[in-house]
């Protein structure tokens, strides 16, 4: 039997066993003006209110949608997280700025609603991969999305996955590679409005806390500004972690958990503080 025979065949039990374990609330607007949606999966067993994690999809700002990720919000509901799934605007449509504004909304959704699904408001975390990190990044450290919304930041902290553009200033700024051109559309040709849409520059005492995951295998890129968050990140919040997964590739970094049993998963729970 082949090692991808094996994998498809552990996938199928995987998503089975989770769909017997975890309720899913699909296609829920959380912007009336959008009709932006998201998805919810929480455990079966309600009996007290779990720790809440809102995912935001990558796609280098210009394509994904949230059912793709079917097997990370029924993986962490599994494991009793309250999972949140969400859509938000492309490039075709908005810049970052439009995104985060999108991922915020989607927050105050989840603050305003979560309870009912078994969530604690009390402990949102979000979670991001790719570009979806840095969307996760940015707004759990730039403060102003929320005071748009007359709310306060209610992030616990953030788990990001192989994160792309967490200093758009800096890379766009150095980059002499004329297929970087793809982001003007998202972050401008406007060096201070790079310089808003990075996350590393609103780092400070009140950012909730990190940990990164990035990929052995993957783009150097990411590699390099990954470490360059977690040494500026560790001056405000000391216990920021980056694990470096080794032979990793970029889309494997989100792929893995397809496997329930990935140590990622663990690792996120403990990040959470969730207790065994």
């Amino acid at each position: 039997m082949s090692t991808k025979f094996k994998l498809h065949i552990l996938m199928i039990f995987s998503l089975s066993f989770f769909t017997r374990c975890v309720s899913k609330k699909a296609g829920l607007v959380y912007d009336d003006k959008t009709q932006l949606k998201l998805d919810v999966y929480s455990p079966k067993n309600k009996k007290e209110k779990k720790e809440v994690l809102v995912f935001i999809h990558g796609g280098n700002w210009r394509t994904g949608k949230r059912s793709t990720y079917k097997f990370f919000g029924k993986g962490f509901a599994r494991k009793g997280i309250v999972t949140v799934v969400i859509d938000y605007r492309l490039t075709d449509v908005t810049d970052f700025k439009g995104m985060t504004q999108d991922a915020a909304k989607a927050v105050r959704w989840v603050q305003d609603n979560i309870a009912a699904y078994g969530g604690d408001v009390n402990k949102i975390f979000l979670s991001g991969h790719s570009s979806g990190g840095h969307l996760a990044a940015l707004l759990a450290t730039d403060e102003s999305y929320f005071k748009e919304l007359g709310i306060t930041n209610p992030i616990k902290g953030a788990a990001l996955i192989d994160a792309f553009g967490l200093d758009m200033y800096t890379y766009l700024k150095n980059s002499q590679n004329k297929e970087d051109s793809i982001y003007y559309p998202t972050f401008s040709k406007d060096p201070q409005y790079w310089k808003k849409g990075s996350p590393m520059y609103f780092l400070d005492k009140t950012s909730p806390r990190f940990i990164l995951f990035v990929g052995g295998s993957t783009y150097p890129t990411i590699k390099f500004y990954s470490t360059e968050f977690l040494r500026t990140a560790k001056i405000y919040r000391p216990e920021t972690k980056l694990i470096e997964l080794r032979r990793k590739k970029h889309v494997a970094m989100i792929g893995q958990f397809y496997n329930p049993r990935n140590r990622c998963y663990m690792d996120i729970l403990e990040f959470m503080g969730k207790k065994r």
